[in-house]
């Protein structure tokens, strides 16, 4: 781009901005408290027609925007406007888009007490990011690592070319995110920039350049199917891996035990047992994946053992489920006991009624 080029760009820049904050001044002084320069012309990684990132802060939920979106110079340009709120849950690294809060240009400010609140969410911000891979890190990348999973069944279950492709589209935007949460960062540069920007992270997928690239260049639907399974495993064992390397493995222990031998059974197995009598094969499935249910979130929550009895669910021999079922509750009986928990039975109601009354 030469330089009378990018002198008009900046000349007609500084007219829009000059012109917004006329009319806040006007029109809005005490709903729209900042506005923020992101985006394109902020890295200066610009073109001809590139738009002006505006993002405006505002102080009042009913307040009238500016304008909606307008046409110029045959540039379309729309702001973006964001309350107090999201600002926060940006400061938290709770929503996608946190760049808009780390990477701003303050260009105008109704208060001195205004500027002092976002500096303030951007800190928060950038030492959440400083700190180590952690538990918080890792749980952010799971929840975009289930947003694409939702896309790979949308991949799946359509048979037209566009729906196949937009899905995976946005697989790939939700492992982009996820990516970036394993790395315990956000996406700092816009489109044109994502697979450099991830290519510089520590923590990638093997192949991650050839996968990723695999999206974007399949034709059929065939492919498109293949490529985005290929990346989303990829993730998801990346995923997998690091949590095991940086969350601890919970410790099964007297205080998280309690009480949970006696849920088990009042949860799940006698349900189990029950719908194996009845025969009725909907309710044994369904009593079989609360079982399942109930035992993993025991290993979870409680570090015991992981059991998996789903495997041997069989509609036409229910029996194998059950008895499966119950070898593994006598397990985690075991394990009850090792750390010292004792598990409360009792077979007539007097003694029930005794220990309940103490």
């Amino acid at each position: 781009m030469n330089e009378a080029t990018r002198k008009r760009l900046m000349d007609k820049n500084e007219k829009l901005i000059n012109m917004v904050i006329e009319r806040i001044k006007r029109d809005f002084p005490d709903d729209i408290v900042l506005i923020g320069l992101t985006g394109s012309f902020l890295h200066n990684d610009y073109h001809e027609k590139s738009d002006l990132d505006l993002c405006i802060v505002h102080d009042s939920v009913s307040f009238g925007k500016l304008w909606d979106t307008f046409l110029f110079d045959g540039v379309g340009y729309s702001f973006f406007y964001i309350s107090w709120d999201n600002l926060e849950r940006k400061a938290n690294l709770e929503s996608v888009g946190v760049s808009g809060l780390t990477d701003t240009k303050i260009i105008y400010c109704a208060k001195p007490e205004f500027l002092e609140r976002f500096n303030s969410l951007r800190e928060r911000a950038l030492w959440l990011m400083a700190e180590p891979i952690n538990k918080y890190s890792l749980e952010r990348a799971k929840k975009h690592v289930d947003l694409a999973k939702q896309e790979y069944a949308n991949i799946m279950l359509s048979d037209r070319l566009g729906i196949v492709r937009y899905a995976s589209s946005r697989l790939l935007f939700d492992l982009v995110n996820a990516l970036a949460s394993l790395n315990n960062t956000c996406i700092r540069q816009g489109i044109k920039r994502y697979l450099e920007e991830l290519l510089t992270y520590r923590y990638l997928t093997a192949d991650f350049y050839n996968r990723y690239m695999f999206v974007i260049e399949a034709k059929t639907i065939n492919e498109i199917r293949s490529a985005a399974l290929s990346l989303l495993s990829g993730v998801t064992q990346l995923y997998d891996t690091m949590y095991q390397k940086y969350i601890p493995k919970l410790v099964p222990t007297r205080d998280n035990l309690s009480g949970t031998y006696e849920l088990l059974w009042g949860a799940c197995v006698n349900k189990v047992i029950a719908s194996t009598a009845s025969n009725n094969k909907s309710y044994m499935f369904h009593a079989a994946r609360d079982a399942q249910g109930s035992l993993n979130e025991m290993a979870e929550s409680n570090g015991t053992i992981a059991f998996d009895i789903m495997q041997y669910f069989d509609a036409d021999n229910p029996e194998k489920l059950r008895d499966e079922l119950l070898k593994a509750v006598d397990e985690y009986s075991k394990e009850c006991e090792k750390v010292g928990c004792k598990i409360l039975r009792f077979e007539v109601f007097e003694d029930l009624y005794e220990y309940c009354m103490q």
